[in-house]
């Protein structure tokens, strides 16, 4: 299975994005915010990263915006789960390398379908 990045500064995001993921067979890791974001995927270089939007320091628009630029991870596709649910802000995020856009609260079976998708085409 797939090796996924989770960013969140949220500690229940984190654990319940984490144990979703964990039980379609995944290898997961974390990151609290947008500038670990950016190290753990240069460090890890996961197949998937699942990127909050509004985390203290660099945004996760931010923090895609420079994965999605660097060479060595610009490839990873990257799925914004946010609580940013205005039209605006979806395009913005796409805009920025976003490979799709999910707003929170959650929905699993969204969610699942999202990243199935998108690591078919990746």
């Amino acid at each position: 299975m797939a090796k996924i990045l989770i960013v969140d500064d949220s500690s229940a995001q984190l654990y319940s994005m984490s144990k979703l993921m964990k039980g379609q067979g995944h290898e997961v890791v974390v990151a609290e915010n947008g500038e670990a974001a950016i190290t753990m995927a240069k460090a890890e270089l996961p197949d998937l990263i699942l990127m909050d939007v509004v985390m203290p320091g660099i945004s996760g628009f931010q923090a895609t915006r420079q994965l999605s630029r660097d060479a060595q991870t610009k490839d990873i596709p990257i799925i914004f789960v946010t609580s940013k649910n205005q039209e605006t802000d979806r395009i913005w995020g796409m805009r920025q390398g976003g490979a799709d856009y999910i707003t929170k609260p959650v929905n699993e079976k969204e969610l699942l379908n999202a990243v199935k998708n998108t690591l078919a085409v990746a």
